[in-house]
Parts: structure tokens; C-alpha cells; sequence
């Protein structure tokens, strides 16, 4: 009795799932029961009833069995079986005979003796599959627990901090990039003061604050993901970050614009109301770029563009749940992105010198022409981006129109480099560090040691990835040794080691 009481309570704060789909009742509605501990949605079995349709492979429909629930539709046969009592529904589904105490009748016991009547046996002349012969191989009954009824209100105030504020939180993380940060921040804060407001600004003068999505333009490393991972976090919102790369127009192999929504929607657990008001971060934005070749339909770039006009302007969109397009056995549920912030960033190669092109045109011929290398050691060109320059990249007007607010990242100097792997709270060095106190070994670095990593990621040109995979060269020989030695207690950095004329300085314990 205390088991049977422990399972009953331990299933009140859960919840059904269908075997074929794996949505929870909650999400697919009600389930039919089947043997073997197994539920079934209305819409899967409705899809199964469908495959034994006229015209197919399997037509049943000259056996005249609309009239039985099981052929008359899903709701026909979920409606049938409820009206049946427990004991005919199980012999409905397994054609089994079933006694008053829930048990099979046997074969001794359904022997017929003479003078009396011969018992049913399920439907006449239909044999159906003994679906308990299979509980072995479905095992247990899938559930998953019940998400508890929400109280609150879906983004917490006080987490929207002002501006000022939220730049404070992200100079922790993020280095240098002042007037990005500066710029995100104030975008941000506006943009959820207007969720939080909700009815508010619906006033009767009809002004209606629309939202704003960001085009971060900069180059690779310089961080742009890290600066969006680090405001969801902050604001604890869902995030969803996917590259363009993989996206194509609809009915061609690649993933559906509507992926975009999937991941989001996976982040937030399956919460449509709470990834209605999360963050899309979508990476590689260049390279949807309309292409110069007419040849042919573009069904990665301009497409591509033409399909997230949609997304980003605010609509209702159906979503596929767990896959990245649309097809007939994954079931679908629909978002509005008016309140989802779109954040599109990309490193724009070549970009440089159609600005550069554009700001000498005006003044090439005469005395007050400039001269073409005049602006090739200007390292912050980007910051005379126009939504012109963006149009001959390859962007089309109408996808502009939609990212009114475009912020430049530049690249990180030696100083910022050096300042990337001490300051922050999750810097590259404070991980490593870590990492070897876990052996009770201290690491440290000096100064020109620092100046010489970064150096050498400067000749990469790939940002602070550079630095991170500098340093897991030169840690991989002091990683692997260390273990080996319990005696060792400092290893320190030296810049001779850093410029491979050295080794380490190695200081014992006591």
C-alpha cells in the first residue's frame, strides 16, 4: 500500500507523453491509452489513421469500417473509447475477452459448451495485434513533469537595468568596444521598458513605440557573441544563437527561416510566452549577401533576406517544435516576434573599401583631391558605415529598413589584448589559473610574457580567439607535466618561453 501511494503521488506532479511525437499533455492535448503503458496524441493518430486512407498502399476503404470508431477519424475513436468501459476498451484493442476482475478469459475458459451462447471476441472477422505482447519492448510509460503555473511576470523588472547601469555590468565581461556597449545598452533597455509597459503605451493619442533591432557590424573576434551572451544573462531572458550560413528559402536543403524560432523556443523550453520576449542572435549575417551573378535563383541570399523581412518586422509565424523545417509528422505552434529582439551581426570583409571608395569620390580630381592611401591606416573606418555601403555590399533595402540601428566594433589593440586575459571575470588566465589550483599549483605571468602572447595573436588577425588558442599551445607541454610532479608549486610565464628561447620558471613547494 505505501508503494502504490509513493507511485500515485510521485505521478500527481507529472504528465503524460506521447509515444511518437514526445509532446507532453500539455502541449498535445488529450491522449489515448494504449497497452504496454503507452499514450498517444489525437494529432499522431490521426496522422496514422491517414496512411491507411484510400488511394495508398494500405486502401481499407472497401471494408465498410467507417462505422467503428477505430476508422472514423482520431476523435471518433478517442470519443469510442471513452464511451467504452475498461474492460471493452482493452478488448477492442487486443481482441481479448477480459473478466470482471480485469484478466484475459482463457481458452479453457471461452470453450463453449453446448446450448450456450458463443462469447464476443472483439470486432467480427478483424484480427488486431495483441498490443500487451509488446510491453517488454516499450518499457516504461514516458511522463515528464508538469511546468508549474506561472505567478510572476514573464521578465523581472528589476533586471532591466537603466543604461548606465547595464554598460556597468557589461565592462566586467567585455573590453573596450565603449561606444558598442554604450549604444546596445540604451537599445536594450528601451526595448524592454516597452514590454514592461505593455497596455501603457497603447494610449488614446495612438502612439505605439515599435521596436528596434541592432546590426552589429565588426571584425572577427572582436566580441560581438560574447557581448549578447553576456546581456541575456543579465537580463535573464531566452537566447538563441544561430548562423545565416545554414539558412535557405523554403523548399530547398538547408534549414527554414523558421529555424530561428525553433532554437529560440528550445531555449525556453518549449515556453512560447516566455520566447516571445527573448533575444535572437543571428550570426553571419554577411554571408546572405545578395550575390552579383543573375544566374540562377539566389536561395541563400536574397531569399534568405526576403524570408526574414517577417521575423523582424513583427508577426505571427508557425514554428516547427524540434525541428528545423516544416513537414507533416512534426507538430507546430505559433509566436509572435513583435516583442523578440533580432540582433544581426557579421564581420563584413571587404567593407573597408567601399567606404573608402565612397569617401574619396567626392573630391578625386582637382587640388583638393585626397590622396587613395589616405584613409588605409584610419582603424576606425567603420564607423563612417552607411546604410549606402551595405547596399553595394549586398544587402537589400528593405532588410536595412528593418535593423534601424547599426553599431560598430573595432578591432582589439595589444592593450585591449592584455587587459582581455586579466580583467574580466571569466578572463582566459583567471580559467587557467583555476584550473591548476585544482592540482594545487599556482600559475602566474608576467608582464612582457603578456605583451609577447599578444603579439603573436596580432599576427593571426583573429581577434581574442587568437589569444585562446596561443595560450593552449603554450600551457599544453605545463598541463601535461604538472600531474606528474606533486613537489611543483609555482610555474611562472617568462617572455623567453613565450618566444619559444626558454622554459618556464619552475618554483617547489616550501
Amino acid at each position: 500500500m505505501a508503494d502504490e501511494k509513493e507511485l500515485q503521488d510521485n505521478n500527481n506532479d507529472r504528465e503524460n507523453v506521447c509515444y511518437m511525437c514526445h509532446r507532453s499533455e500539455s502541449k498535445a492535448g488529450r491522449m489515448l491509452k494504449m497497452p504496454g503503458n503507452m499514450h498517444v496524441c489525437v494529432d499522431c493518430l490521426q496522422r496514422t489513421l491517414d496512411s491507411f486512407g484510400s488511394g495508398g498502399a494500405f486502401d481499407m476503404s472497401n471494408l465498410g469500417l467507417s462505422g467503428f470508431p477505430f476508422f472514423g477519424g482520431a476523435d471518433n475513436m478517442m470519443q469510442g473509447m471513452q464511451d467504452l468501459p475498461a474492460e471493452d476498451e482493452q478488448e477492442a484493442l487486443t481482441g481479448d475477452v477480459i473478466n470482471e476482475d480485469g484478466t484475459p478469459v482463457t481458452e479453457e475458459e471461452n470453450e463453449t459448451k453446448e446450448g450456450e451462447e458463443t462469447p464476443k471476441r472483439g470486432m467480427p472477422n478483424i484480427s488486431f495485434i495483441n498490443l500487451a505482447d509488446l510491453q517488454q519492448g516499450f518499457g516504461r510509460r514516458q511522463q515528464v513533469k508538469k511546468k508549474p503555473k506561472r505567478t510572476g511576470p514573464l521578465i523581472d523588472p528589476d533586471k532591466v537595468l537603466p543604461p548606465h547601469k547595464l554598460k556597468e555590468k557589461l565592462d566586467e565581461y567585455v573590453i573596450g568596444q565603449e561606444k558598442a556597449k554604450k549604444a546596445i545598452s540604451v537599445a536594450v533597455y528601451n526595448h524592454y521598458k516597452r514590454i514592461i509597459a505593455g497596455e501603457r503605451l497603447d494610449s488614446s493619442d495612438g502612439v505605439q513605440i515599435e521596436k528596434s533591432n541592432l546590426l552589429m557590424i565588426g571584425p572577427t573576434g572582436c566580441g560581438k557573441t560574447y557581448i549578447v551572451q553576456t546581456l541575456a544573462k543579465l537580463l535573464d531572458v531566452p537566447l538563441a544563437i544561430t548562423d545565416a550560413t545554414s539558412l535557405t528559402e523554403a523548399g530547398y536543403i538547408g534549414d527554414d527561416i523558421e529555424s530561428v524560432l525553433s532554437k529560440l523556443l528550445a531555449a525556453a523550453d518549449n515556453d512560447v510566452e516566455r520566447a516571445e520576449i527573448g533575444i535572437v542572435f543571428i550570426d553571419e549575417i554577411d554571408k546572405i549577401a545578395k550575390k552579383n551573378s543573375n544566374r540562377g535563383r539566389d536561395v541563400s541570399g536574397e531569399s534568405v533576406q526576403q524570408g526574414l523581412l517577417k521575423l523582424l518586422e513583427g508577426s505571427e509565424v508557425e514554428v516547427p517544435v524540434g525541428a528545423s523545417s516544416k513537414n507533416a509528422m512534426v507538430p507546430l505552434t505559433t509566436i509572435n516576434t513583435r516583442n523578440i529582439l533580432f540582433i544581426c551581426g557579421g564581420a563584413f570583409p571587404d567593407l573597408e573599401d567601399i567606404i573608402k571608395e565612397r569617401m574619396r569620390e567626392n573630391t578625386s580630381i582637382g587640388f583638393n583631391a585626397d590622396l587613395k592611401d589616405k584613409y588605409d591606416e584610419d582603424e576606425n573606418i567603420l564607423d563612417h558605415v552607411e546604410s549606402e555601403d551595405l547596399r553595394r555590399f549586398g544587402l537589400i533595402p528593405e532588410f536595412l529598413g528593418r535593423l534601424p540601428i547599426v553599431v560598430t566594433l573595432q578591432n582589439l589593440t595589444s592593450e585591449m589584448m592584455v587587459s582581455v586575459l586579466k580583467e574580466p571575470k571569466n578572463a582566459i588566465l583567471k580559467q587557467y589559473q583555476k584550473l591548476l589550483e585544482l592540482d594545487e599549483v599556482k600559475l602566474e605571468f608576467e608582464d612582457e610574457a603578456l605583451l609577447a602572447l599578444t603579439k603573436r595573436a596580432e599576427k593571426r588577425k583573429i581577434g581574442a580567439r587568437g589569444l585562446r588558442s596561443i595560450i593552449e599551445e603554450i600551457m599544453l607541454d605545463i598541463m601535461y607535466e604538472i600531474p606528474k610532479d606533486d613537489s611543483i608549486g609555482t610555474v611562472v610565464i617568462t617572455k623567453d618561453y613565450i618566444e619559444n628561447n626558454g622554459a618556464p620558471r619552475i618554483e617547489l613547494r616550501g
